[in-house]
């Protein structure tokens, strides 16, 4: 056999080899909604991300921002969207028991983690008596904070203006451009607006400890259809949550914020050093049957409700066990 005949051979061979060969399965799409812009609420995405526990799932991440919770759950019933990720519990529980198809797959923030800050002018939870104050909406779940911080201070519904912004960011700027006189607001918002001189005038999680503020909620019919892709997000983000309370990874975690938020780097780690002190994510991947009763309790006693609501109705049994 000449020399060109062997050269054409082998380039048959393997041509042959290589049609034989699998290919790479293309990496799953999830869309990720959350509201705002990215901050600490979801903190554990971006980490997964960069740290790559999402790609070792074969998973692809597209993180859509909304401006309200509201409207993000709309989404999500809609089918817009697969999975939103800390959500506050508030909208999607309403949703749920209007037969919208979403369920909760699992606690992200198991505590409100915001803090109440006010004009330089107002010392006191008690000056917020007949102030305007910017909640997420008239039935968001800030409502539920801010008359948990405002009653035992002697300032009762009715004796205080709300106006309505549904993200953070909305109300923060608001708060600065003088229109409000205080808001709800989480880090590192609330370091920020403390070094304008601003006053921080309590935290939530005093006033509310056994409320859990936001959750992942999924679309019922997106979940039934990708099972095994969606127990492999929520594996990626547990490990996600893990690598964030390493101490170890004290630095890394707060530079990859401050990469995707913009936000200042001293910032950013105020951010973390008060998410781990108050261990503020739920690290288990369980759904506290003891935590979702004391949000449907609440939401029961504001007549958003019914008495004989089921909380079980919430969950998906097949990905997710209520725990007590």
């Amino acid at each position: 056999m000449t020399y060109s005949r062997r050269v054409a051979l082998a380039l048959l061979l393997l041509g042959s080899s290589l049609a034989t060969q699998p290919s790479a399965r293309a990496a799953d799409t999830v869309t990720i909604g959350t509201v705002g812009s990215a901050s600490s609420n979801i903190w554990p995405v971006f980490i997964g991300q960069k740290k790559g526990f999402f790609a070792a799932e074969n998973i692809n991440l597209d993180v859509v921002y909304v401006q309200s919770s509201a409207n993000l759950v709309q989404q999500l019933a809609a089918g817009s969207l697969d999975i939103t990720m800390s959500t506050g519990l508030v909208d999607p529980i309403r949703a749920a028991s209007q037969k919208a198809p979403v369920a909760i797959v699992r606690l992200e923030l198991q505590a409100p983690p915001y803090a109440l800050i006010s004009k330089p002018s107002i010392k006191t939870i008690k000056d917020l008596k007949g102030k305007v104050i910017s909640i997420g909406g008239p039935k968001d779940i800030t409502k539920i904070y801010i008359e948990r911080m405002l009653e035992p201070n002697g300032v009762k519904p009715g004796e205080f203006d709300t106006v309505f912004a549904g993200a953070t960011a909305a109300r923060a700027s608001a708060l600065q451009a003088g229109a409000v006189d205080a808001t709800l607001v989480v880090p590192p918002y609330n370091f920020q607006a403390v070094a304008a001189g601003y006053n921080e005038l309590g935290l939530t999680v005093d006033y509310a400890p056994e409320l859990p503020f936001s959750g992942s909620i999924v679309n019922r019919t997106w979940a039934g259809n990708n099972k095994d892709l969606l127990r492999r997000m929520l594996a990626a983000h547990l490990k996600s949550v893990a690598w964030f309370y390493d101490p170890a990874n004290r630095a890394e975690a707060v530079q990859i914020l401050a990469d995707v938020s913009k936000i200042k780097l001293e910032d950013c780690e105020k951010s973390y050093d008060f998410l781990i002190k108050g261990k503020f994510f739920e690290s288990k991947g369980e759904l506290s049957r003891t935590k979702l009763n004391a949000i449907v309790k609440a939401m029961q006693q504001l007549g958003d409700l019914p008495a004989d609501f089921d909380t079980t109705t919430l969950v998906l049994p097949d990905i997710v066990k209520l725990t007590d």
